[in-house]
């Protein structure tokens, strides 16, 4: 069981990883902006108010737990495009200032930056809507951050090109840098199972220091 701690536990990733989180039993501290959002009733959750681009909130929050997760992204509304980098440099910001008991850092992040099997990013695809260019782009700056960062332990999931709402299989294909495409030509994950594949790395570890990504 570890001691985890959750920034973004409302939005649609963020909910389901708070759920697997729980259904395996850890202790979880979910870290929102409205705690009347979060009204899940079980004993190894706490729901606390806090700001994720304060690097010493972050610390203080973060003390005392084994991981911290990021949820935070552009997935949930436009307005949340801005903070996805800065809240990647208050979390390591924060982190860092915990000395010998720092947490690893697991965060939510971006198809975009995944390379297709012709070579080309998945951001370089005609046709794609210039606001889910810009959440592309917004989690790719935010892995670049995480891959300058050699102090705190950090990993990054990015799921396939698409994710939504869905079956908990508990069954998924992992890669690095690679898109993840199915014999059908289709690169999905359902949230539930990304949530799934998050939970595995936090409790086997394969990817520290790395970005994986996830899909079917």
């Amino acid at each position: 069981m570890s001691k985890i701690i959750l920034f973004g536990a409302t939005g649609t990733i963020g909910s389901r990883v708070l759920d697997e989180a729980l259904r395996r039993g850890h202790m979880v501290t979910a870290v929102v902006r409205d705690p009347a959002k979060l009204t899940r009733d079980n004993a190894n959750l706490t729901v606390v108010t806090g700001d994720v681009l304060d690097p010493a909130a972050v610390a203080g929050a973060a003390k005392g737990h084994d991981v911290v997760i990021s949820a935070v992204g552009g997935g949930d509304g436009p307005g949340h495009i801005a903070t996805i980098r800065p809240s990647a440099e208050a979390l390591v910001a924060g982190i860092r200032t915990l000395g010998g008991d720092e947490p690893r850092l697991v965060m939510v992040g971006g198809a975009g930056s995944l390379y297709m099997p012709d070579g080309k990013q998945v951001w370089d695809a005609e046709g794609l809507p210039e606001p889910l260019l810009q959440i592309m782009h917004a989690h790719g700056d935010a892995l670049d951050f995480c891959r300058t960062v050699r102090d705190v332990k950090w990993t990054s999931v990015s799921p396939a090109a698409t994710i939504e709402p869905g079956e908990r299989t508990g069954t998924y294909r992992t890669a690095t840098d690679d898109l993840i495409v199915a014999q059908d030509g289709s690169s999905r994950i359902s949230a539930e199972d990304y949530a799934v594949a998050l939970l595995d790395e936090i409790e086997r570890p394969q990817h520290i220091g790395e970005r994986f990504t996830v899909g079917y």
